[in-house]
């Protein structure tokens, strides 16, 4: 029951997070859970929530929605988390994660020092992104801080940039979900979390827009780049020592 607690109190931290990062809240729940759930049920449980903190998002920032980002960028997204997905059963997720922190720290590092180094939103970069976002999120849980860079690369507002990534992430999840049940990733003696993950994604959700009213479109670039870095760390941790947990 007390670690129950400490998930929930996490998770709403994760979502919050989150929702000030305008990544989605799996960039932060994938390394929480992992601490709590082994890695399957991580996927699963993390797709499933991931679901409702999309919908939360849109519903409450919709007026930001970016549809050109969205097709150029979310349409290789949602391609390449179902090759993400499938992968999933037979790579090695160590060296994946461990990949994944070096990758993040090194850029998030890159573009806080530099703050005029800016990504340009041509199409390449944009399918790029996605693409890597996707299947990340396929294989590892989360893909939010790839497509974090590359929309915090191009300087949105933080409405725009949260709106359109929660569109991109809600077809991600969607498409990863259906694969991960079919990989036997959604565990029966799991399921009890759900409802439970439903409140805590609104709830978060609310909490980070009433947080974002107290920064400007550049202090949130450099938020959002300071939790990416923040959240490498700790994978960085996470894959060099697979067995500290809480």
């Amino acid at each position: 029951m007390e670690h129950l607690i400490y998930f929930m109190l996490l998770a709403l931290v994760a979502e919050i997070l989150g929702t000030v990062g305008g990544f989605g809240s799996s960039l932060f729940f994938v390394p929480i859970a992992g601490f709590f759930l082994d890695f399957d049920s991580v996927l699963g449980i993390t797709a499933l929530f991931h679901l409702s903190s999309n919908l939360s998002k849109i519903a409450i920032f919709r007026k930001g929605v970016d549809k050109q980002l969205i097709i150029r960028i979310g349409i290789p997204a949602v391609a390449f988390v179902i090759l993400g997905a499938v992968l999933s059963k037979y790579l090695d997720t160590k060296i994946l994660q461990f990949s994944l922190a070096i990758f993040l720290i090194l850029m998030s590092s890159i573009l806080l020092v530099f703050k005029s180094l800016e990504l340009k939103p041509t199409k390449f970069n944009a399918i790029t992104g996605g693409a890597l976002s996707g299947v990340t999120a396929g294989l590892l849980g989360t893909g939010g801080a790839i497509r974090g860079l590359t929309l915090a690369a191009f300087n949105l507002k933080k409405e725009i940039f949260i709106a359109t990534s929660a569109v991109i992430d809600l077809g991600i999840d969607f498409s990863r979900s259906v694969v991960y049940v079919s990989n036997g990733y959604v565990h029966k003696h799991d399921l009890y979390l759900i409802p439970i993950l439903l409140v805590v994604s609104l709830l978060g959700t609310l909490i980070g827009k009433k947080a974002l009213n107290l920064f400007s479109d550049k202090q949130f670039k450099i938020i959002v780049l300071g939790l990416i870095l923040l959240v490498g760390l700790v994978s960085f941790v996470k894959s060099v020592f697979p067995n500290f947990s809480l």
